[in-house]
């Protein structure tokens, strides 16, 4: 056992120039307390009793996140840590396990105010702890709750980078094996030598329907009453394959009529070579149109997840549309509103000036604002989120508004404090939204909330200029 000295006291770094009165008057108003190995010094959410200097041993101190363990620091011998001079700190925001059987000198809180107005050396000494203290955790809380995020929209991008993905891979299966009936078709319609004007008319009447785009959007019913007319007029022409080319003509806007335009053109015994040539040319349209759309699909992923995390900037500020990083943001969350049932309306004033911004902060505070209000959502209701831009005086304004069940009274003034959270325990660090009023305040803008059962909205102001 270790006999607690003022000169031992002065070995501590942020207690070497404190005067020896002082500590001595330090060690006889605090308690000596032994922990063995094994054991957990204290929890996450247990009241602080006091101000602790480790004198011997070891401990880790971690948070518990999604049912893990994440270390936070270990604290050994001339560790000081527990309740400061001047610190709001009431209960224990960690959890901590003794690893090497420890000595621990505690000074109770009780005698804190004693301690400030009589001894201002070591008040001072103290007092420089906890801004160290409270900076390095804010900063590995900050990058916990990054990770956190980070985590959430990986496992959704992941997903959706899926999807298109497996669609690019089926359609270039699918037109491979496609590409090798071609040939038949091909040879099929050569046979029948048609003149260089039928063929140009054929190609002309084909195209000017594929140009024209798909039909709108059709009901089952009415789909089936185009699939038959154009069966009944396949039939009549004694037309091979005529199921699968009426259900593939009624995709692109074919009727009876285009049919009997074909015919005009061309002699009896060629009409079903050249339906069926031509449906051959539909299919590969749609498969490559579908791999189009899925690689597109691919491309505003990637597209969005570089302008989420501004890659391509440097760190300073830059002249930004809010606008950008607001619909990068719902992009990357868009798996999680998709799963959630929650339905976005873009209210969106594009004709906003640009503002001088970082653009990788706010974007983390669009993440945590929006991702926050899918939270808050009814599991099993229809949700509803509405971002909206607009002029607030001489700022720029972005509300996210959700209509979920609203924040108590009792909570509403405490949501932007560090380490506050209504998440189950590792769900949440309750550091979102105090980065998002950090960040905010670095931008020299404000923030407020109002809510309501119903209707929630977090309006987040930002200056047009420096």
């Amino acid at each position: 056992m270790t006999t607690v000295t003022a000169g031992w006291l002065q070995t501590v770094d942020a207690l070497k120039d404190v005067p020896v009165s002082q500590l001595q008057w330090f060690i006889d108003n605090s308690e000596q307390y032994h922990y063995p190995v094994g054991n957990t010094w204290f929890k996450a959410g247990d009241a602080v009793p006091g101000t602790h200097i480790v004198i011997s041993g070891r401990a880790k101190l971690y948070l518990q996140q999604h049912n893990d363990m994440v270390e936070l620091m270990t604290l050994e011998p001339h560790s000081i840590t527990g309740y400061l001079p001047f610190s709001r700190m009431t209960k224990a925001a960690a959890s901590c396990d003794v690893v090497e059987e420890m000595q621990v000198l505690t000074f109770p809180r009780e005698k804190i105010d004693d301690l400030i107005h009589h001894h201002f050396e070591l008040t001072q000494a103290l007092v420089h702890v906890m801004t160290s203290r409270v900076r390095d955790f804010t900063s590995l809380q900050q990058q916990s709750e990054k990770m956190m995020a980070l985590g959430k929209l990986s496992a959704g991008l992941t997903h959706e980078l899926n999807n298109p993905a497996s669609a690019v891979l089926r359609g270039a299966r699918s037109l491979k094996q496609h590409l090798q009936l071609v040939p038949d078709v091909f040879k099929a319609l050569m046979n029948l030598q048609l003149s260089e004007t039928q063929v140009d008319a054929v190609n002309n009447i084909m195209f000017e329907v594929i140009h024209q785009g798909p039909p709108p959007p059709m009901g089952m019913l009415e789909r089936s009453d185009k699939t038959d007319e154009l069966l009944d007029i396949l039939d009549k022409y004694k037309v091979d394959n005529a199921m699968d080319i009426a259900e593939n003509m009624v995709d692109f806007g074919f009727s009876d009529v285009h049919i009997e335009q074909f015919n005009q053109h061309i002699p009896p015994n060629a009409v079903s070579p050249v339906l069926n040539w031509i449906n051959t040319n539909l299919v590969t349209e749609k498969m490559v149109t579908d791999i189009e759309e899925a690689a597109a699909r691919i491309s505003k992923l990637v597209d969005s997840v570089k302008s989420f995390t501004h890659m391509d900037q440097g760190q300073d500020k830059s002249w930004i549309d809010v606008h950008t990083g607001l619909q990068s943001t719902l992009n990357m969350l868009e798996y999680k509103l998709r799963k959630g049932n929650i339905e976005v309306n873009r209210n969106f004033d594009t004709s906003l000036p640009q503002i001088s911004a970082f653009a990788g902060e706010l974007n983390q505070v669009w993440t945590n604002i929006i991702d926050n209000a899918i939270d808050a959502m009814e599991p099993n209701g229809k949700g509803q989120i509405t971002v909206t831009t607009a002029m607030d005086g001489k700022c720029l304004a972005v509300t996210v508004t959700d209509n979920g069940p609203g924040i108590s009274p009792e909570i509403k003034d405490k949501i932007f404090d560090p380490f506050f959270t209504t998440k189950d325990i590792g769900k949440g660090t309750g550091m979102g939204l105090d980065i998002v009023a950090q960040i905010i305040r670095h931008h020299r803008g404000n923030y407020k909330v109002n809510s309501e059962p119903g209707n929630t909205t977090f309006t987040v102001l930002l200056p047009l200029h420096d």
